[in-house]
Formats: structure tokens, C-alpha cells, sequence
């Protein structure tokens, strides 16, 4: 358990707690108490439910704390602007995607979080978000066939919107961005995705480089 979600739990049952101490400052009559208990009762609640809403919405992404490969990559040419791409990931997973176009695309979601978070246990972390084929030419992009795939996992909070849309998260998150890069593909190739504090960069890999975990 992280110490977000220990906060979380704790911070609520401190304000249930609170809560019902303003209850019974109600039937004993003193109204003072029970304003006092409810307010902070609530406070409490607030932010539990923050740190419970945080804690689910870094479901799926990966902490950030250097230049680390996000994934394995192996590319082959299938045809005119048409190629495989094949995933292999730190964990083990792998994907296959068939991709048109004459270059090899991805993108990730970056969250960068205020100095005073990390003794919470949040420090940067990234989630990839899609790969697609990319065009050499806008005409192609505008009227070939596009391909775009999914790299990243339904959560029930996505805290990269959601930092995007309300501005109150702007105390906790320190910056949010996008991060792109992008290969052409004209023979097969093993390539290396490389996640790092500035984005995401594609290295063609060399044999010493066997492993995602090196």
C-alpha cells in the first residue's frame, strides 16, 4: 500500500469520525460543537477523497525517475506504407499492431508533481498512451488509410484529463505534458522506446541491449 492510499483511508476515517461527533453534538444541543466538528469533519473527507481519487487515477502509469526503455519494439515491412510492429514490455506483456503509413509513431502522458507531494510517495511518472502510423507527406495524412491503436489501460480516473480541465490541481501537479517521437520504418529494425524527464525518444537497439530491464 502506498502511503497516499494509507493517507486516504485515514484522512476519511479521521472526518467519519468527526462526523459523527457533530451528530451527536446535535442531539446533545450545542450547536457550536456541531458546527466546529462538521466543518472540519468534512475538510477531513475532502481531502481523503483527493488522496483516494489520486491514488486511483496513477493506476496504469509508471514512475519516472530516469532515462528507462518503456518498451522493446521489433518492425517489419509488410507491403507499400504498411508494416507490423510488435511490443514487448518491462513486465513481460506483449502486443502486435498492423500499422499504415512510413513511420513508426508513439505517444505518452507525463505527470510531474509538486516537490511537496514526494513525501506522499509521488514522484513523476508516464503512461503510453497510443502508437500509430505516421505520413511523410500531410496530402497522405490527410487521405490514407491512418491507424492509430491504444497503448494504455481503462482506469476509472484519468488524473492527465482531469489535470487538463480543472485548475484547482494545479497546487499538486507541478506540470503535465504530452511527449511524442516517431522512427521511419524501411527495413525491419529492433528498436528500443526510451522513456526520460524531457519525453520519449526511439533508439535502434544493439545487441547488448537484450533486456528491458537493463
Amino acid at each position: 500500500m502506498s502511503p497516499l492510499f494509507i493517507a486516504a483511508v485515514v484522512l476519511g476515517i479521521v472526518g467519519a469520525v468527526l462526523i459523527l461527533a457533530a451528530l451527536a453534538a446535535l442531539v446533545r444541543r450545542r450547536p457550536l460543537r456541531f458546527a466546529l466538528r462538521t466543518v472540519i469533519g468534512l475538510l477531513f473527507l475532502s481531502l481523503g477523497s483527493l488522496a483516494g481519487t489520486i491514488t486511483i487515477g496513477i493506476q496504469g502509469y509508471r514512475a519516472l525517475t530516469h532515462e528507462q526503455i518503456a518498451a522493446q519494439i521489433s518492425v517489419r515491412p509488410s507491403g507499400h506504407q504498411r508494416f507490423e510492429a510488435a511490443f514487448r514490455f518491462p513486465d513481460g506483456q506483449k502486443a502486435e499492431f498492423h500499422l499504415a503509413g512510413d513511420e513508426i509513431y508513439i505517444d505518452a502522458h507525463i505527470l510531474k508533481w509538486q516537490p511537496l507531494t514526494n513525501v506522499l510517495g509521488l514522484h513523476t511518472v508516464y503512461e503510453l498512451d497510443r502508437v500509430a502510423g505516421r505520413y511523410h507527406a500531410v496530402t497522405d495524412e490527410r487521405s490514407a488509410l491512418r491507424t492509430v491503436h491504444s497503448l494504455s489501460k481503462d482506469k476509472p480516473v484519468d488524473l492527465f484529463s482531469l489535470r487538463r480541465r480543472y485548475a484547482f490541481l494545479a497546487p499538486l501537479l507541478d506540470a503535465e505534458y504530452g511527449s511524442a517521437t516517431f522512427v521511419p520504418v524501411t527495413q525491419p529494425m529492433e528498436l528500443e522506446l526510451r522513456v526520460s524527464p524531457t519525453g520519449l525518444l526511439i533508439r535502434e537497439r544493439t545487441p547488448s541491449r537484450t533486456s528491458p530491464n537493463n
